[in-house]
């Protein structure tokens, strides 16, 4: 294979500029990375060699235009590790971890490159730029200095090792999760073994395993979520509950080359050497430095605000869950594959309401049309399907997006289903960002979910909890989609890490508006809109099980914290130090976490949620407070608040402040008692 027949060096003048997927293997990254990289640096190195003094055009603007190769391999490469990979993939990833690494220390080190942007810097304000010129030279600053760019050489060089070696780690926990979580099937195998499950949890089962090419009449439970959850809320078995539950809560935790408990001691180790080089006394307060809350304490009074009411309401509930075993006859204590078991069967006792009845209303399809809707009510966006333009897998489907006046506003594309070569979890990315430095393509935005596939024939039905996450990805993609600023560094989500969740949480809203319900959540085999009935009982429930919820999730981001805390240069063994933290704050062993160390991958398979697991409850003061404006304007439909969201946040990028973006939308700060409120944590 030469460059000339590297499909990944070629133009890609396929549709909408997407790659030619088809003709991609996984050997052709190397040599185009290699490529690539080469590239970047001649563009690096020609603007720090200019004899022209710096100036934003020549230096700043060029910078963000520079790599487009990179970038567009980049985007391509993560998006097929991520959601479609393979051996040979893996094995490239591998490869490629600490080269790539290095290649962005030699970025955000070079001397002379970087002595033209901070001398900008050091006269920004008298070089009459506009506000987002503005911005943009601020963030390359901040992001040269965050990198090492002022490091002592010895240090510089220091800093290099410690990066590239995190991009390994980094790297080798994924794959770990990945592998623990492909690997592991429940094989049901007899009516016995199946009792209790509804036909949903079955016919899911069943495709599991004909996917995974087992034998007739045998059904497989997987550690995707859209199974494991289902499969502790119905199965009668209480023995294989445990069984499920222990297999998903101990990914990464055993002996073997899956084993992940080495891998995020080193990467805690090398966190804190990496912000003891910047000066700071633990990684959490580098990580911080560049966020909206800015320090350990005020993170820290978030959640401390919510553990102890949280645990409250989650002990009233735990004695309620008890109350329910008692009456059913069964004497044993309640455990943690025990709890969705019995809420389930409580919330049908206190709300005459189960995830059975619910379900049929919530088809794939119909909720896939529902968020388009919503887009299109609020902000004039069409998507039209193109079913002739092919995907990276399958799964894919493609959409064209519209502006209201039927121009061209990018392309959407949609992979919900969980699949062995896929990361588990839901998540957006782009293959392209918006942009009109240097980029004269639409942008690419892609949404990811992990859903458990219909059988062939019928619809794939989503639970209330899986339609939310289709609808706070899809603000994600409207965050991408919506983007309207000139530089790439500014555009869509690469906004500071706990403001980058409102967009998709307050999208979060209209999923469970009685309006988009009516219409939308309508039951797949008579179309049938949902009940009025079911709707009033769905709102009565509504707060049912938060306390177990919001402990759940506040547990972990407690121990992110704890874990990125400390000061010591050796990271600890993380499963006892994840005990003896938990312990310390009164975790109920029959809650458990959303996440633990072992399989964190927020926190571990790379840096970009490390110390910052709290960002989802940061955001949700920001999304329950800003959706408060539609509803103070009488609608969750009013346009000019949803035109205010746009100019203010959706399109801004990180073209401005995030504090300030906030304030221009809603008036002030955020206030947190609508999410308190929202969590049933306020006193009644």
């Amino acid at each position: 294979m030469t460059n000339n027949t590297n499909p990944l060096l070629q133009a890609w003048d396929g549709a909408y500029g997407l790659p030619p997927f088809a003709a991609i293997e996984a050997e052709h990254f190397e040599p185009a990375f290699e490529v690539a990289l080469a590239e970047h640096r001649a563009e690096l190195d020609a603007i720090a060699a200019q004899s022209e003094p710096p100036s934003f055009a020549n230096t700043l603007a060029a910078f963000d235009r520079s790599g487009r190769l990179l970038a567009r391999l980049e985007h391509l490469f993560y998006t097929l590790t991520a959601s479609a990979t393979s051996p040979a993939l893996q094995a490239a990833q591998r490869a490629l971890a600490a080269p790539l690494a290095a290649h962005n220390n030699a970025v955000y080190m070079h001397a002379e490159l970087f002595k033209r942007v901070d001398a900008l810097y050091e006269e920004r304000q008298a070089l009459g730029l506009s506000p987002e010129q503005l911005r943009l030279l601020e963030r390359v600053q901040l992001d040269f200095v965050r990198a090492g760019a002022k490091l002592a050489p010895a240090a510089q060089a220091r800093y290099a090792q410690v990066m590239e070696r995190l991009a390994e780690l980094n790297t080798a926990f994924a794959q770990n999760v990945l592998a623990d979580e492909s690997g592991y099937q429940l094989l049901l195998k007899s009516e016995a073994e199946l009792a209790g499950l509804p036909d949903f949890v079955r016919a899911a089962a069943r495709q599991a395993a004909q996917d995974r090419g087992l034998e007739a009449g045998v059904h497989a439970i997987t550690l995707s979520r859209s199974h494991i959850v289902p499969f502790l809320t119905f199965s009668e078995r209480r023995d294989l509950r445990e069984q499920a539950w222990r297999a998903w809560v101990g990914r990464g935790e055993h002996a073997g080359t899956s084993d992940n408990r080495a891998i995020a001691q080193e990467i805690l180790s090398l966190r804190n050497e990496q912000a003891r080089l910047h000066g700071h006394a633990c990684f959490a307060d580098y990580a911080l430095a560049d966020t909206m809350a800015g320090s350990r304490q005020a993170v820290m009074g978030l959640l401390d605000r919510v553990w102890e009411p949280a645990k409250a309401a989650a002990e009233s509930e735990r004695q309620a869950l008890i109350g329910q075993m008692r009456a059913l006859g069964h004497a044993f204590e309640l455990e943690a594959w025990d709890w969705r078991f019995y809420a389930e069967k409580l919330r049908k006792a206190r709300y005459d309401l189960e995830e059975a009845e619910i379900k049929p209303y919530f088809p794939l399809d119909a909720m896939v049309e529902a968020l388009f809707d919503c887009a299109n009510r609020l902000f004039g966006l069409r998507f039209v399907a193109r079913p002739e333009v092919a995907g990276y897998h399958a799964d894919v489907k493609v959409y064209e997006v519209q502006n209201a006046d039927g121009s061209p506003r990018g392309l959407f594309l949609h992979d919900n289903f969980a699949r062995p070569t896929k990361r588990s979890g839901a998540w957006m990315n782009a293959l392209r960002w918006q942009a009109r430095n240097g980029i004269d393509a639409l942008p690419v935005i892609l949404n990811n979910n992990n859903f458990a596939k219909g059988a062939p024939g019928e619809p794939t039905l989503l639970s209330f909890d899986d339609a939310r996450t289709l609808f706070h990805e899809f603000g994600h993609g409207l965050h991408g989609l919506l983007s309207n600023v000139e530089f790439e560094r500014l555009s869509g989500t690469q906004v500071l890490r706990d403001f980058v969740e409102l967009p998709s949480q307050i999208f979060e809203h209209w999923m469970s508006e009685p309006e988009v319900l009516k219409k939308h959540a309508r039951h797949y085999k008579t179309g049938e809109p949902i009940p009025d009935a079911l709707l009033a009982k769905l709102k009565a429930a509504e707060l049912f099980n938060q306390g177990y919820e919001t402990v759940r999730y506040t547990a972990s981001a407690l121990v992110d914290m704890a874990a990125h805390s400390l000061t010591e240069a050796e990271g600890p063994e993380v499963v006892d130090f994840e005990a003896r933290t938990m312990a310390a704050y009164g975790l109920p062993a029959a809650i458990g976490m959303n996440h633990r160390l072992t399989h964190f991958q927020h926190l571990f398979s790379g840096s970009s949620y490390a110390a910052g697991y709290y960002v989802y409850m940061w955001a949700e003061v920001l999304d329950c407070d800003g959706y408060e404006a539609f509803v103070e304007a009488g609608s969750p439909f009013d346009r000019a608040t949803a035109e205010r969201l746009v100019g203010c946040i959706l399109s801004a990028g990180n073209s401005r402040e995030p504090g300030e973006a906030f304030r221009a939308f809603r008036g002030r700060d955020a206030a947190v008692e609508p999410m308190l409120r929202g969590r049933g944590l306020l006193p009644a």
